[in-house]
């Protein structure tokens, strides 16, 4: 078996960020699995008492005394030495009314593509560690009183229960996946943290030590088909009226390489809009931390498609994950409806129809990826690896032609992999191959820039 490992070298000149257009083609380029990591579903970190508002399911009886699961990667940034991640898990369960005593963090892993494994990363210096624990996560909270609604930590019993609340989230004002469901993550040049969140839909901004610094962002209705100035969630703790469904607000958020903006991407359509296929991309200004008035429409390949994550490549240019709501291998046949569309599109924000909706390039197909040196385990059949998870929520740029890829397992109730069996997190490096007349040769490591922010923020605070 071939053996793949890299190594990322972060330097001020690597963190220049030489980017430009990618390419241009109706096609999915070649692709091909060059590394594979398993993190396995039955791994837990140390929490307050979780799933207690779940059912049994795929062999895990709720509820995890004492324990919080591993799981629901939802975004990853670079993290703090070669080989080291952060990741984002999401609100927990799934939903608002099951993962009130799931409680919000971000995990340091190291993956090890020579033999396969996933391990924890200590989140202040990037070290392994033996296990998850204390040191491996940022805890988010509330501990400033700026979320200006009732959260969890206000209560004395859990949300429609009568389940005190653990003594932790209380006293420690410690977030849940009831508060926000978060769902993508950048870091600025000052080194906070900046979140979308899909209840509200809001955009938070957390610092260091995982406090929340302001009061939950509101999303303006810029397209203004309904009275609402706003764009709501029936989940919004302030809600008037609601014009986005459940569990479709802020999917995806890109930071531009020049670390002036963000670009949150709605995961579906405002109830409002008759254009079903259309996506809002907002602009937001880090400088004025305040929405700039500016959108751009993303156009599903079909309706009952999501997206999954949007990465910048350039100051106009990112990766889209685009997805059904389907899982399980094709070419397995104990999958009765298995995943039909798992793609990665580059759109292009300075190159828009008349309609307003972006240009769209197909870049990479996740149900047909070569794996000739079978790297994939039992996700290769006849040669193809696919990664046929229903939800894939995290895509990031390591080198001029790879991209690491991470599902999000939605324990314990995905079986994307094998049927009965819940999923675990697998992290994937997938390999471009592009004529030598294309510019993706500019497609550099826009990780670095964050780390390379985050190495300047540091050297500043000293």
């Amino acid at each position: 078996m071939l053996k793949f490992s890299f190594c990322l070298k972060y330097s001020l000149t690597a963190t220049s960020l030489i980017l430009g257009s990618i390419f241009t083609s109706s096609n999915a380029l070649a692709t091909q699995l060059v590394g594979r990591a398993v993190l396995s579903a039955n791994t837990f970190a140390p929490g307050p008492t979780s799933g207690q508002f779940i059912t049994p399911s795929n062999g895990f009886i709720p509820p995890f005394v004492n324990q919080e699961p591993v799981q629901g990667f939802s975004s990853i940034l670079p993290g703090l030495k070669p080989n080291t991640y952060r990741v984002l898990e999401d609100n927990g369960f799934g939903s608002k009314a099951n993962s009130a005593d799931s409680v919000l963090r971000f995990y340091g892993v190291e993956l090890d593509f020579n033999t396969g494994q996933v391990f924890a990363a200590n989140w202040q210096t990037g070290d392994r560690l033996a296990s998850f624990t204390n040191e491996s996560f940022l805890q988010l909270n509330d501990r400033d009183n700026k979320a200006g609604f009732l959260i969890v930590a206000d209560l004395v019993n859990y949300p429609n229960s009568a389940i005190p609340v653990d003594a932790n989230i209380k006293n420690n004002r410690w977030l849940t996946g009831a508060d926000f469901d978060i769902e993508s993550f950048r870091q600025a040049s000052d080194g906070t943290f900046w979140v979308g969140d899909e209840l509200g839909p809001f955009l938070l901004h957390f610092g260091s030590e995982g406090q929340l610094l302001k009061a939950p962002i509101s999303v303006p209705n810029v397209l203004g088909f309904d009275a609402n100035p706003f764009v709501q969630s029936p989940d919004n703790p302030n809600l008037t009226t609601a014009n986005l469904g459940r569990s479709r607000g802020f999917e995806g958020l890109a930071i531009n390489p020049s670390g002036t903006k963000l670009y949150p991407l709605l995961e579906g359509p405002l109830t409002s809009d008759s254009q079903r296929d259309r996506l809002l991309i907002y602009e937001f200004d880090l400088t004025t931390e305040q929405f700039t008035g500016k959108s751009f429409n993303y156009r599903l390949e079909d309706t009952s498609h999501a997206i999954g994550e949007l990465t910048a490549i350039s100051d106009n240019e990112f990766i889209v994950i685009e997805r059904d709501g389907r899982q399980g291998d094709p070419n397995n046949p104990a999958f009765t409806n298995p995943a039909q569309f798992k793609r990665l599109y580059k759109i292009d924000i300075n190159q828009v129809d008349g309609n307003g909706f972006v240009k769209k390039d197909l870049l990479v197909d996740l149900l047909n990826i070569d794996d000739p040196n079978n790297l994939g385990g039992n996700g290769t059949t006849n040669g193809i690896f696919t990664f046929p998870f229903v939800t894939i929520e995290s895509v990031l740029p390591i080198n001029k032609n790879t991209l690491l890829l991470v599902n999000d397992n939605n324990f314990p109730f995905s079986v994307g992999r094998t049927p009965g069996q819940a999923d675990n997190n697998e992290f994937i490096l997938v390999s471009v191959s592009v004529p030598e007349s294309s510019s993706l040769v500019g497609l550099l490591l826009l990780g670095g820039l964050g780390l390379f922010l985050m190495i300047k923020h540091q050297r500043k605070s000293e």
